[in-house]
């Protein structure tokens, strides 16, 4: 019987209000603009180029390691190299800050979120959101911000974890929160390739989210159950309860 249920975050309870492209390129150049008003002598337009190719390297060996590295190492990292071993905390946070209050703007609650999770709530499922993400702040920031975190038990981002969905080691965190078996709980999530596979191959049951997923046009990956709209969640699982 489900007992729990983990949401993904991005393109699952939340959708980008507009197109990605101009909007982390903005987010990426106030990282540059924090550090060199911050006094560290860059060439700011040379290490914005350089900050975007480190982030696509990282985003290419996360997916394929399924291991989390926090923006805030890939930011180090990268000024380690340029000579800047020292920089403090502080500064790299404030960089960082500027860079996710510009693409937390972009992002606005899916319509029948509230509806559906307090739905859930109230038929008495316990709920936790699961997100893949390189800023454990951000997802913090954002479940603040649409005022949903009354809903959830817990947040784990794979910033906090080190793991990525689908590895199984973060399912397996996420449900020792509740100390539930794979079989009691269901994921819902837009990414067949991270949300669908990972539940699949933790033993839990799989719902496909795909209003605001990313079709491939060919997949292997079959969800347990899939829904066009949040609010279709509450009949299925009573489907099978």
């Amino acid at each position: 019987m489900i007992r729990a249920i983990l949401f993904d975050l991005g393109d699952t309870l939340m959708r980008p209000s507009a197109a990605w492209p101009p909007v982390i390129e903005r987010a990426d150049r106030a990282v540059v603009d924090v550090l060199c008003k911050n006094g560290l002598g860059l060439d700011c337009d040379h290490f914005h180029e350089e900050f975007k190719a480190s982030l696509q390297r990282y985003y290419t060996e996360r997916d394929s390691q399924q291991i989390e590295t926090s923006t805030a190492v890939v930011l180090e990292e990268l000024l380690t190299k340029k000579g800047y071993e020292n920089v403090p905390p502080a500064l790299i946070r404030a960089a960082l800050d500027a860079r996710y209050r510009i693409s937390q703007s972009n992002w606005q609650l899916v319509d029948d979120a509230i509806p559906t999770l307090g739905e859930l709530r109230h038929s008495g499922y316990k709920m936790g959101i699961v997100s893949n993400a390189g800023d454990n702040k951000d997802v913090f920031q954002l479940v603040d911000k649409f005022g949903i975190e009354p809903y959830f038990d817990f947040i784990l981002t794979s910033a906090a974890c080190g793991w990525r969905k689908p590895h199984p080691r973060i399912f397996e965190l996420a449900l020792t929160h509740w100390g539930y078996s794979p079989a009691q709980a269901a994921m819902v999530g837009d990414k067949l390739e991270a949300d669908i596979t990972g539940a699949n191959q933790a033993g839990v049951f799989s719902i496909w989210a795909k209003r605001y997923a990313k079709t491939p046009k060919e997949t292997a990956v079959k969800p347990s159950a899939q829904v066009e709209a949040l609010s279709e969640i509450p009949t299925i699982l009573k489907e099978i309860r």
